[in-house]
């Protein structure tokens, strides 16, 4: 087996340079725990970016990827299976009805959500093109989702983008009301911006972007590829505010860490489509099914769900706690169930904190450059939050002993 030092290296000659890495090969994982290449352990508060909502070497999960991989992997689109049927009659009805398509990723089902919508507007008139994101938002990376992304930094190479996309302030209602017109399509947004900094909707919000929507016949669209399989402690974040979207879309968690995404949309939008509208080589594969009717059994559960509530209101009553104790050092801390932000005075203090969490065991990440994001495994415990915590105070402790530097 390489040592450490050698797969980095490996990889820092072979792999496109498109991620910030940090210094460590992990090598196994379970439960709420990983272990690197050395045996070191650390408490994953990140979980695959929201992604191994089950935790690491969840039996069951890896039972039926293992029993699945053994009687087919892949077959194509163009024949039925079980898992695929199985997977999208659970997602219809845990949507309140709607037809399911299965791509890979989150950006695939984005990219077809937004496909979806252009097609159904062009059955109203071919001019109604147009489609409205958040600034902060984030919504993927291929050409269309990445022009989605209300964030200009990541437009900036890509040029010239894709048209038809505009973009006003997250929570800004009257900066909607006067961008949208007869020609808007949609309006896409996360409920809760993840990448933006774990952004809240105000009162009254979201509802009221549903009813812009109805008034210039245009979708709603609900992003909800980090908020959704349960993160919130409900099993979409929209049910919070009842608002129905006419396209949601879900991924990350949707299989427990088995690449799968998926847009559903309502009977209306569904019938615009036509066979090779749209499709996918391997999206909805038996494999990625198998594993995504585990999850779903498990997640759709109430009593799992009320759980995820009870430890996020924990974990957040704690973060308000520290926010208390070092009122010049936290700004904020935002969120619900398990997707929780705590943002920083400074930049640099909260990538500091980051890296100084990890030495000392405790995986956690910083986005939108001040806010600690914290999206573990939706199996965290109230013990694994108090661990988590204690750890932070003293890094926090240490960072600011620095200079907060």
């Amino acid at each position: 087996m390489k040592n450490e030092s050698e797969i980095i290296a490996r990889d820092t000659e072979n792999y496109l340079p498109v991620f910030s890495r940090y210094p460590i090969v992990l090598d196994h994982g379970d439960g709420s725990y990983v272990w690197d290449l050395n045996g070191r352990k650390y408490l994953d508060a990140l979980g695959g970016i929201a992604v191994n909502v089950l935790g690491h070497n969840y039996a069951p999960l890896v039972n039926a990827i293992a029993d699945q991989a053994r009687r087919l992997i892949h077959v194509s689109n163009l024949y039925y299976t079980e898992p695929q049927a199985d997977a999208a009659a659970k997602l219809s009805e845990l949507t309140g009805g709607g037809k399911v398509f299965f791509g890979n990723s989150g950006a695939e089902a984005n990219e077809g959500a937004i496909k979806a919508a252009r097609k159904y507007a062009h059955t109203i008139r071919s001019e109604k093109s147009q489609i409205i994101t958040a600034l902060g938002s984030f919504h993927g990376r291929t050409l269309a989702t990445l022009t989605a992304t209300g964030q200009e930094k990541f437009h900036k190479g890509f040029e010239p983008l894709p048209q038809g996309f505009d973009y006003v302030p997250y929570n800004d209602i009257a900066a909607l009301e006067a961008r949208m017109n007869e020609n808007t399509a949609a309006v896409m947004l996360e409920p809760i911006q993840g990448e933006g900094g774990v952004r809240t909707p105000a009162d009254g919000y979201l509802q009221q972007v549903r009813a812009l929507c109805d008034q210039y016949d245009a979708l709603l669209i609900f992003d909800e590829i980090q908020t959704g399989m349960g993160r919130t402690g409900t099993f979409y974040a929209y049910e919070m505010y009842g608002v129905t979207p006419d396209i949601v879309t879900l991924a990350k968690g949707l299989a427990g860490g088995v690449p799968i995404g998926a847009f559903i949309v309502t009977e209306k939008v569904a019938a615009a489509f036509h066979a090779g509208d749209h499709g996918s080589t391997f999206g909805g594969n038996p494999l990625a099914c198998a594993a995504a009717n585990v999850v779903l059994d498990v997640i759709a559960d109430d009593a799992f769900l009320s759980r995820v509530k009870a430890v996020g209101t924990h974990f957040k009553q704690k973060l308000e706690d520290f926010r208390t104790k070092y009122p010049a050092y936290i700004v904020d801390v935002r969120g619900t169930g398990l997707i929780l932000g705590m943002e920083m005075q400074k930049n640099e203090v909260a990538a500091a904190i980051a890296r100084r969490m990890l030495e000392q065991g405790v995986i956690i990440n910083c986005t939108a450059g001040n806010v600690l994001r914290f999206i573990p495994p939706l199996i965290f415990t109230k013990n694994e939050v108090d661990e988590l915590v204690c750890v932070l105070d003293d890094c926090v402790l240490d960072i600011y002993d620095q200079g907060g530097l």
